[in-house]
């Protein structure tokens, strides 16, 4: 065997590896105050955000969020303030799967990245935060 075939073998397999391997994904945490910006105020209208909005809910969306493309996961309390939501994403995804990070405690605001179309799977862990609204959570993907 050549060493380019080797080479083309060693980079195949730990390609395959990787896809194989569980994913740390993360929501930030919150969104500070200066980063929320509020566009066509009426005039004479100042904006003032006293607090960062905290991150309330995570979950796994068919498509971009705009399409409002709920999953339902398997829940489970595994505490009495804590979770887990278990996402069987196997099947036809066109518009991809989306990780949905929701801000606020009425999810006011939403950040979203689009998952890596080869996992077939996420679990995502909660609990209650300290603040009113707050929720922490971690997420894995495979």
């Amino acid at each position: 065997m050549t060493t380019h075939r080797i080479i083309a073998a060693l980079l195949g397999l730990m390609i395959s590896l990787q896809a194989q391997s569980s994913s740390n994904l993360g929501c930030p945490p919150q969104i500070s105050e200066p980063s929320v910006k509020l566009k066509d105020v009426d005039a004479g209208w100042m904006t003032f955000i006293a607090a960062p909005l905290y991150l309330h809910s995570v979950a796994v969306i068919d498509g971009p969020p705009e399409r409002l493309g709920q999953l339902v996961g398997k829940h489970v309390a595994t505490g009495r303030n804590a979770w887990t939501d278990t996402y069987d994403l196997r099947g036809p995804f066109p518009e991809g799967k989306w990780l949905q990070c929701s801000y606020g405690m009425l999810n006011e605001v939403v950040l979203a990245k689009r998952l890596d179309d080869r996992i077939t799977a996420c679990t995502i862990k909660g609990k209650k935060g300290d603040k009113a609204g707050q929720n922490v959570f971690s997420v894995e993907c495979r």
